[in-house]
């Protein structure tokens, strides 16, 4: 498989994706050539003590980059060290939310890196079986990882005994069927299980009654894929990348309305208008009218408070909208907020597993609002009508969709309100005029 054509390499700080310039990025030859590998053989070999990893990867600043951004060294440090049996790690590649595609790149040019870091993570926790659960509509990322775990079993990194020592640990591929709910951790463990995806209640804790009621650490595709680099060149190192409280690199999915859309991986704190530059900024020489920063499930922020944000945990938290999975949604003057918001409504609507009545009914209800607003029939006591659901759904249900059903609904309103005004007066858009 020959490298991508990927868009401003040079300006990019490249970590998880290291080996895309590669001939065959996704080989085994390819990983070890770049020190693939190394990493577990050491700690494996030397037996490092698993606090030793532990404070490395909390020094390193790393977080969660599915979305949620806990701190990693954190929560591997709540799985149980001396249970006696098995326990188990598992890797959340489900990624469904629209404008979210960074971590199928990672497993189409980097899989052996999460190899890795999921074998250093299993040395460290305990576990010996892991499971790689991977959105059910990318086949073709699920067969590269396949083969991938193929060659690291034969080359001699998963499996028994690894490298003449008492470590055992094995690796395999989960396929999902394309459920957005399966993205939350404990719906993920539920499919792993055969059963259906729906999130349990909390707690207990993965940590402590994960798959199959046995200790287990989820993480994102991304965090661990991080870890190799940070064991190579210490915590600080990885840290330092970025900025106060949002250490490292991270891959920014960036599509919509920009001349040159994918991932791209810089460090965190880096400005908005650098990462558009990147992404070869507006499209058709039109003007920026709002961005979606990290996914739906992120506030919407408008050109002009976006534009003065840089990419990292707290000043998109101080913006009112946060990093989310850095899955950036470029919307220019030309888009109508009343339709977009229509169209992410009927999403979080179809995706909603219907466990939790607040957001089985509230999203319905928000979807059919909205619906016949776009269809010239809204009211003006719609808009408080639409806050109001919305406020019900938030922090009423097991998991986040509540509120990441919510969030877009509050945010569109509060910052477009005129346009919503204008749709319901006059029975059509005031950008596009239908």
């Amino acid at each position: 498989m020959s490298a991508p054509n990927f868009h401003n390499i040079e300006k990019q700080t490249l970590m998880a994706l290291r080996t895309i310039t590669a001939k065959n990025p996704s080989s085994i030859e390819t990983y070890i050539k770049l020190g693939g590998y190394e990493q577990l053989k050491r700690i494996v070999t030397q037996k490092v003590k698993a606090t030793d990893i532990i404070a490395e990867v909390k020094a390193s600043g790393l977080r969660g980059r599915g979305g949620a951004g806990f701190p990693t060294g954190l929560k591997w440090s709540f799985m149980p060290r001396y249970y006696d049996g098995t326990k188990y790690l598992v890797c959340n590649t489900d990624e469904g939310e629209p404008g979210t595609f960074k971590d199928r790149d990672i497993i189409r040019y980097n899989p052996h890196q999460l190899i890795e870091g999921m074998a250093i993570a299993a040395y460290t926790l305990g576990a010996r079986v892991g499971y790689n659960y991977i959105h059910g509509e990318i086949w073709h990322e699920y067969e590269i990882f396949e083969a991938a775990l193929a060659e690291a079993r034969a080359a001699g990194f998963l499996g028994e005994n690894l490298f003449g020592t008492a470590f055992d640990f094995d690796l395999y591929a989960v396929h999902g069927y394309g459920a957005y709910i399966c993205g939350e951790e404990t719906a993920l463990i539920e499919s792993i299980e055969g059963k259906k995806g729906q999130p349990r209640f909390k707690p207990p804790f993965p940590a402590s009654y994960g798959v199959f009621g046995k200790p287990t650490n989820v993480n994102n595709t991304e965090s661990y894929t991080s870890i190799p680099w940070i064991l190579q060149h210490g915590g600080k190192a990885f840290a330092d990348l970025g900025v106060p409280n949002s250490g490292g690199t991270k891959l920014f999915s960036v599509s919509g309305h920009v001349v040159n859309p994918g991932n791209f991986e810089v460090r965190m704190g880096t400005p908005f208008t650098e990462l558009l530059e990147m992404a070869g900024g507006v499209w058709k020489g039109r003007k920026l009218k709002a961005v979606i920063p990290g996914g739906p499930s992120t506030a919407v922020m408008p050109a002009g408070t976006i534009l003065t944000a840089n990419m990292d945990y707290d000043s998109l938290s101080k913006a009112r909208s946060s990093l989310g999975a850095g899955s950036m949604i470029v919307m220019d003057e030309t888009t109508c907020m009343v339709k977009t918001l229509h169209r992410l409504s009927y999403f979080f609507y179809e995706e909603s597993c219907g466990q939790c009545t607040p957001c089985r009914e509230g999203t319905g209800w928000v979807y059919r609002v909205l619906d016949r607003i776009v269809n010239g029939q809204g009211k003006m006591e719609d808009l408080d009508l639409l806050t109001s659901i919305s406020n019900n759904i938030a922090g009423r249900t097991i998991c986040a969709l509540g509120e990441a059903a919510a969030t877009p609904v509050l945010s569109f309103i509060k910052h477009f309100r005129p346009e919503f005004e204008y749709y319901i007066q006059h029975g059509k858009s005031m950008v596009d005029g239908k």
